[in-house]
């Protein structure tokens, strides 16, 4: 046997070797029986009506919920709907309007039950590292912290510089312009039970004929982020950048050399047009990292000597200071506590403190606390 046999031998037994370890995550997880379990179901509802217990329509199925449950069930097994229509509504985030539609707390359970014990577990297996959006044990700190990692290794591998580039890619409504039929097929690829895919199709297609994903379902969610895994691995495998991460909707690529990033930007829209998503143009650039790249609400710089200066947003602090001084109305009028406010307020300072560079702004600001609030509260 030659040696290229040897090592056409060696790839095969690797190949045979994951195939089978897929096999067997596929025989655990990729199966209806999971959904309609009753254990599955009750567990699923506990974790549903965390945080939310105190609505009524949650007091209302758990008053009876085993036999809420039980129905639930017998609709599943004979393949009856179990969708309950939207509560809707809209929000005004930053001046972004986002339409919500919330699902009620007896279809939550079967989508969370879905997605707990069938959905991420199979979908989430062949995503990159770098992938960090609403995955357990991961999330927005875990982005910026890989973020940072990058830029510290560039600097090092580029010689302690920070002459390089970064490619700051943002999809333009990405949840309304993602596409059910091309969603299908990368599901019936990954899942072979076709009970769990035709229930999948069932809390996808509810959102629009042909395209886009709700706000508001759990489902929707999981599908949002297994959606662009194609685009993930050809900016790792086929383009070889090492320094890429994605949260979402935003991604960034960095390199030494901005015309490869430039034709990296080429390949992506091409990916994207078969994905049938689109670029935001606007949003869409190429930086240098000494002035700093803005990703998720804030700006990092790297300097010469690897060290990363992570600076606030703009708009971050004047909207908490607009909100200071509306709480300080509210709470002169006996609309909030003083307690709440304490605990508003702390948590957008720790978290302020523990993302971002700030001593000063964080200053200012404590300063601004204290003259509405503090000597209030002393003289009262």
């Amino acid at each position: 046997m030659t040696s290229v046999e040897r090592k056409a031998a060696r790839y095969q037994r690797r190949k045979a070797a994951r195939e089978e370890k897929r096999n067997d995550r596929l025989t655990r997880y990729d199966d209806f029986n999971q959904v309609i379990d009753t254990d599955n179901l009750y567990a699923s509802f506990n974790r549903s009506k965390s945080g939310v217990s105190w609505k009524e329509s949650v007091q209302r199925y758990e008053a009876n919920a085993m036999c809420n449950i039980a129905a639930t069930r017998g609709k599943l097994i004979a393949g009856e709907s179990v969708q309950s229509g939207f509560k809707e509504f809209t929000l005004n985030e930053r001046g972004k309007i986002r339409h919500i539609k919330s699902v009620h707390i007896s279809e939550r359970i079967v989508q969370k039950c879905l997605c707990d014990y069938c959905l991420n577990p199979i979908l989430t297996r062949p995503l990159i590292y770098d992938n960090g959006a609403s995955i357990k044990g991961k999330g927005v700190h875990f982005a910026l912290r890989r973020l940072i990692a990058h830029l510290s290794k560039f600097n090092r591998q580029n010689g302690r510089s920070n002459k390089g580039y970064a490619l700051l890619v943002d999809f333009s409504k990405f949840f309304d312009n993602i596409d059910h039929a091309v969603l299908f097929a990368m599901l019936e690829r990954h899942i072979k039970d076709r009970r769990v895919t035709a229930l999948t199709r069932g809390f996808v297609s509810v959102f629009g004929p042909g395209k886009s994903l709700g706000l508001g379902s759990q489902v929707s969610q999981v599908a949002a982020i297994f959606y662009p895994n194609q685009l993930d691995h050809v900016i790792k495998e086929n383009l070889r950048v090492k320094y890429y991460g994605r949260y979402m909707d935003d991604l960034y690529l960095i390199h030494a050399d901005k015309e490869y990033l430039k034709r990296c930007l080429a390949e992506i829209k091409k990916v994207c047009q078969t994905l049938k998503i689109t670029v935001n143009e606007k949003k869409t650039r190429i930086v240098k990292l000494s002035r700093g790249m803005e990703f998720l609400k804030g700006k990092y710089i790297l300097l010469e000597n690897g060290r990363v200066l992570r600076r606030p947003g703009k708009d971050s602090a004047k909207r908490m200071r607009r909100k200071l001084k509306k709480f300080k109305a509210l709470v002169n009028g006996g609309q909030m506590s003083f307690d709440d406010l304490r605990q508003a307020y702390q948590s957008w300072r720790g978290n302020y403190r523990r993302r971002f560079n700030a001593y000063n702004q964080v200053r200012h600001m404590d300063r601004l606390y204290n003259g509405l609030f503090i000597k209030t509260t002393i003289g009262v």
